[in-house]
């Protein structure tokens, strides 16, 4: 988990909600408008969230336990709990599980996605922050920030079968099929590393210069292209040569990444309330179509590919309050149970 995320930013902004007009007004120059809040309270962080299209299922990390929302209804249907500290959430839809990364404990939940109840849990490295499943070798990924390192286990025993040292602070992961390979940003380093899945081994690192601090990082398959959110940056990559191809400003401080193959948009969601829309016209070449005002603190996104809505966790947070001259700034604190998703959608054509 960066600095970055969500609610542990350090950032102190003070909170309020946005309007409903205040949020259309700024999307009104794109094809993305604000829909609406799925509220869900309760208290603490949060951090990633994250897609099941085919089950029809978003998972956000909030605090001790991922909350379970049904993407046809917009609503909370269910929660898994025993997750201290959560991060991430990964989904293995061809095992019917799922697994959270438990900062707070160092380990890794593996659990039942139609019970939502606790399988097994699997020691890691120190912190894991983002977790990804690799669906060839059946395999799990946490990246374990303090730990500095991958822990591999098997998805249907729990068995670890590789601790890979990163060299740095891992975030956000990605699975290249073509290339049988796991690519991580390691954010204090400004760099990308590549696994090999066979290996567990790093056998390349590629600079992300000019881009600095890189968090979040999606993929596009077919056009070959890596796209990694650094401090004001949209950082595009070519994984088959290691090489920089394009760059695009983003927002300040631009936490995570998306990318919808049917539109061939890509969005980089800033600690500045905006989400940067742009599109891929090529391999080599991507156009800005819109800068999105969202809410206060809303950095962590998922989107869905089916109706190509993208969701962003908020709460609204009291006033911070004076720091004494010299000390360091205090952390506002968040409003009991205003904590929510905020959904935003394509407008309908005029």
């Amino acid at each position: 988990m960066t600095a970055r995320h969500g609610g542990f930013a350090s950032i102190a902004l003070a909170g309020a909600f946005l309007s409903l007009t205040s949020l259309t007004a700024g999307a009104a120059d794109g094809p993305y408008a604000f829909k609406k809040d799925i509220a869900i309270g309760g208290e603490g962080g949060w951090d990633y969230l994250s897609v099941d299209a085919a089950a029809r299922r978003l998972y956000v990390t909030h605090a001790t336990k991922v909350v379970v929302i049904d993407l046809d209804t917009e609503a909370v249907v269910g929660e898994i709990a025993d997750t201290p500290g959560v991060h991430g959430f990964a989904v293995a839809a061809d095992l019917g599980r799922g697994f959270s990364s438990n900062g707070a404990e160092s380990k890794a939940g593996i659990f039942d996605l139609k019970t939502r109840a606790l399988i097994a849990k699997v020691e890691t490295g120190a912190n894991p922050d983002s977790i990804l499943y690799e669906p060839d070798s059946k395999e799990v990924y946490t990246f374990n920030g303090r730990g500095q390192n991958a822990t591999v286990f098997d998805a249907k025993t729990g068995t670890v079968m590789a601790t890979i040292p990163l060299d740095g602070k891992p975030e956000f992961a990605q699975y290249d099929k073509k290339q049988g390979r796991v690519y991580v940003n390691i954010e204090d380093k400004s760099v990308i590393r590549a696994i090999d899945t066979k290996t567990h081994t790093v056998v390349a690192t590629w600079a992300l210069a000019p881009g600095e601090e890189p968090t979040g990082l999606a993929f596009d398959p077919a056009t070959r292209r890596l796209f990694a959110t650094c401090s004001k940056t949209l950082v595009v990559l070519d994984p088959d040569t290691g090489k920089v191809v394009t760059t695009l400003a983003t927002g300040d401080g631009v936490d995570a990444a998306a990318f919808d193959p049917a539109t061939n948009y890509v969005f980089a969601s800033g600690s500045d309330e905006t989400v940067t829309i742009a599109h891929i016209d090529s391999a080599g070449k991507l156009t800005l179509v819109q800068t999105l005002k969202t809410p206060a603190r809303a950095r962590t996104m998922a989107l869905d590919p089916k109706t190509h809505n993208i969701y962003l966790a908020t709460a609204q947070f009291e006033a911070a309050p004076p720091s004494a001259p010299g000390a360091p700034r205090v952390r506002p604190k968040m409003v009991p149970g205003t904590f929510r998703v905020a959904v935003f959608s394509m407008k309908a054509p005029s």
